[in-house]
Formats: structure tokens, sequence, C-alpha cells
């Protein structure tokens, strides 16, 4: 899904080509200790579906779902697109961890979440190396993030492509994919990637009932998913 900002801000159509291979011999383990929450506030969350902008769908999700939450889980969030930048490579790193990674911390998730607005680009793989170069870094165990955006990359790079040379040196990171609303085939087929290379899921969620069930799913205990293997084809 193409993005087009509002007043001064910079819209960039990006053009993406990738062919798709990952390691033969990768399984996951979820420790399911560590969750970090990377959410897209793009132009875009400001559109309204079911009479509410889709940045406010997300904040009534995160109200319910934070306290279903172990209390034995470090939760943390950073969110992206949430900033207005007139340079492109400024809106391409509007990247934030808001909430570091801690126990409890629902309340501070929430309050942080009310002063934020949907504004800028979409900048998905920017804030996914963040996440593991920073957010994650010197935490061991499994690290898991849940990725949940409306629309693809629109910045230069693919969360595909950075998935899969991460699985190459790395066991420890899982990415979950929430697809909200997104219905570009090309957009899709990037974020499904994500998922699948890493051993996370990847679901579409259209409307409030299926963003919240999608959420449960994901942070309440599950089966183990196992990566998949892209060939190319």
């Amino acid at each position: 899904m193409k993005k087009f900002l509002f007043l001064f801000c910079l819209a960039i159509i990006p053009v993406f080509a990738y062919e798709v291979y990952t390691p033969e011999n990768y399984d996951y383990k979820n420790s399911g200790d560590k969750l970090l929450f990377v959410v897209d506030y793009s132009n875009s969350m400001g559109e309204y579906l079911e009479h509410k902008t889709k940045a406010n769908l997300v904040k009534e999700m995160m109200t319910r779902i934070l306290p279903e939450i172990s209390p034995q889980t470090k939760v943390g969030l950073r969110v992206y697109g949430h900033t207005c930048n007139l340079l492109a490579y400024n809106a391409c790193r509007s990247s934030e961890l808001i909430t570091p990674l801690g126990f409890a911390n629902a309340d501070t998730i929430l309050s942080e979440m009310t002063k934020l607005r949907p504004r800028g680009m979409t900048p998905i793989t920017y804030s996914l190396k963040q996440a593991v170069k920073k957010d994650l870094e010197g935490l061991d165990g499994i690290k898991h993030i849940i990725l949940l955006t409306d629309g693809g990359e629109n910045c230069d790079e693919s969360p595909c492509d950075y998935s899969i040379e991460l699985m190459k040196t790395r066991r420890d990171i899982k990415i979950d994919v929430i697809a909200f609303n997104v219905h570009d085939k090309d957009d899709l087929a990037q974020l499904q990637c994500t998922a699948d290379v890493t051993g996370g899921r990847f679901v579409e969620a259209d409307t409030k009932a299926q963003l919240f069930r999608s959420m449960e799913e994901m942070v309440l205990p599950h089966k183990d998913v196992e990566a998949k293997i892209y060939t190319g084809e």
C-alpha cells in the first residue's frame, strides 16, 4: 500500500526486487520471556476503519492485551512513522523505542501511546534493525518481536531481505507480523517473508475483531512454528 504524507511531508515510492533464501537447518524454540512490540504510526494509521482511526483501534487492542501478558515477561514498545520530516533521510529513520523492555509496564506503554499521532513514512526495515541492534542487545534467550503495520515498507529497504540475512547469524530472534488492513500483494509477500524466515506467524487482519483475535493468538501460549524455506520461486 502506497502512503502519501499530508502537508509538507515527503512521499517516496519505492521499487522492490528481491530473491528469497534462508538457511536449510533452522528451528525455533519459544521462551516467550522478552516481547517487543514494533507498531506503525505512519500517516495511513490515521485513516478511519469502523468509525475509529486505525491507530485508536490498535491502542484499544493494546489496552486489552497488555494485562493478559505474563508478569514474568519483559515487554517494550518501539514505534515508527510518528514524526513528519521534510527530508526523506530523516523520514526513513523515524523510529523510536518509547518504552524499553521491562516488567509490569503496561500503564507506561499505554500512556506513551496516547501521546502519539500518525504522521510519517513506513521505515519497517530500519525499525527492525534498531530493535535487534539496540532494544534487544545483551539479552539472553529468545527475543520475540511483534510487528504491526498497515502497509509495506516505503523506504528503500526490504524487511524480507533483512530477515533472511539476520537468520544467517542469529537463532534468537522471532518476528510475528500482523498486516492490518493491508491489501497490496507485494507488501503482503514482503511481510509474510519477514515472519516465515524467522519462524514467526503471519496474520492478515482487516477488522477490529480480527486485529484483537490475532494479537491474542500471538501473546498467549501456542505451538512453536518452524521457519519456512524460501527458494525464490
